[in-house]
């Protein structure tokens, strides 16, 4: 009955009857039955009323009163008052859902802590302390951090599932709720705002209301944000529809041409305001046009010019990149999917496809992620010119969301080099970040106090 009474405007406000008023139907006090309904997520707002139900609906002017069906063909004392000043009385008890709302709501909050565990083995191989790992990230805090490449706002559309459909082989679903995160480049600015760093994001976006939450989203991230504004192509967009913890479709509205010699002015102009005050200067690419060759190449020659820290990850997946354009930066962190692609080696090892990614981008570090199998760590040796490699595993061994795992493992490796960490030191604490975001649904924002936490325990 909430989620019925919460579609039906754009806020939720619950009266809930005094003991006196309810007399013998209060089987429990009134501030018990009080919390309870604040409780429930869909509320906004609830409380106590003691008066006349007539001198309530006067004082709120409700656009809309909700109640249940058992009400309707009673004498309701409100209505007159309502259709006085145009508003309407609805009575429903909703739809049965066989699940709890608020049970559903917790899927994208609850991270089981006991599924992530350090890479001793790696740790002690590597001469790694707890310590050291926590006064790195504590050093985050020091950091300047520009962040530049493709916006996208993920939206998870949370589905009962109805069965299948009579006239053709589909499945149905009725949407229960949706929830909307930052994702692409703008969740890898906002981990690193909650990694305590100051930071600049730069991005293409649309006139739309997807790019309005964006902004807002981000400003409560703390995050300073120069959008360039493109009418001709929606903010990216991409819905997943689940149900029962499974993802069973997903839709994407998106624009996958590069951006106009104008934008891409525009984009150069903004970077080289902030570059001289950066420490780090992190491409996120998700190959949908924000970031076309020339403004790459002018861009790392500025960066290098001004000896800043480079860091960069061009996602293909639904779409077609190439990480290895992105030359003569200090870290790359492709999939092993992507590093083929861009070398065309798809019959070598691990170890070799390593060093052909390292060798065509003229990269100093590689981070390979494995997926499941974890990550491969390919570093330079500055003292005899050659090359060091070693694996950490995955460290979450019951992952709910992997789609948000390299953003986190980007930044929060840039981050610790930057901060004077080893590759090594480096690679775990990105692995760690990688871990507490795969183990809950949809991109949050990481925090310093939660990564410092799961090194004490």
């Amino acid at each position: 009955m909430l989620r019925f009474a919460k579609e039906c405007g754009d806020k939720l406000i619950v009266a809930v009857e005094s003991d006196r008023i309810a007399g013998n139907s209060a089987h429990v006090p009134q501030n018990l039955r009080l919390d309870g309904v604040k409780s429930n997520s869909l509320v906004d707002e609830a409380f106590i009323f003691d008066e006349p139900i007539e001198q309530l609906v006067k004082r709120l002017k409700p656009d809309v009163i909700v109640k249940g069906k058992e009400h309707e063909l009673n004498y309701n004392r409100e209505l007159l008052i309502l259709e006085k000043f145009g508003g309407r009385l609805v009575f429903s008890s909703g739809e049965t859902i066989f699940s709890s709302y608020d049970l559903l709501k917790k899927e994208f909050n609850d991270l089981d802590s006991y599924s992530i565990k350090l890479p001793i083995d790696f740790m002690n191989r590597h001469q790694i302390t707890k310590s050291r790992l926590i006064d790195l990230v504590l050093n985050f805090s020091t950091l300047k951090v520009c962040v530049i490449g493709d916006l996208i706002i993920d939206e998870y559309i949370t589905c009962q599932p109805l069965g299948m459909s009579q006239e053709d082989p589909t499945i149905v679903l009725s949407p229960i709720d949706s929830k909307k995160f930052i994702g692409g480049a703008g969740i890898v600015a906002a981990h690193a705002s909650g990694l305590g760093a100051t930071v600049d994001f730069i991005t293409i976006a649309g006139s739309d209301n997807t790019y309005k939450f964006a902004a807002n989203e981000l400003k409560e991230c703390n995050v300073k944000v120069n959008f360039i504004l493109d009418d001709n192509r929606p903010t990216t967009l991409k819905q997943r529809f689940r149900s029962k913890g499974q993802t069973l479709m997903r839709l994407s509205y998106l624009h996958q041409a590069s951006i106009s010699k104008v934008h891409q002015k525009k984009i150069l102009s903004k970077v080289k305001k902030v570059i001289n005050d950066i420490d780090l200067l992190v491409f996120s690419d998700f190959n949908y046009g924000c970031l076309p060759q020339s403004l790459i190449e002018e861009i790392i020659t500025i960066a290098n010019r001004k000896k800043i820290f480079i860091t960069a990850d061009s996602q293909s997946s639904s779409q077609t990149g190439d990480i290895a354009r992105y030359k003569n930066v200090d870290l790359l962190t492709p999939t092993e999917y992507e590093a083929r692609l861009s070398t065309r080696n798809y019959e070598d090892g691990l170890v070799v496809l390593a060093e052909d990614l390292k060798q065509k981008a003229s990269a100093r570090n590689v981070l390979l992620k494995l997926g499941e199998e974890g990550l491969l760590i390919h570093s330079e040796n500055l003292s005899n010119n050659d090359w060091l490699t070693d694996r950490i595993d995955a460290l979450n061994a019951t992952p709910k969301d992997v789609a948000g795992a390299g953003d986190s493992l980007l930044i929060t490796s840039s981050m610790a080099l930057v901060s004077g960490a080893t590759i090594w030191e480096a690679a775990c604490l990105g692995s760690l970040s990688a871990a507490i975001q795969v183990g809950r649904l949809g991109n949050i924002p990481l925090d310093t106090k939660e990564l410092i936490q799961k090194l004490k325990e």
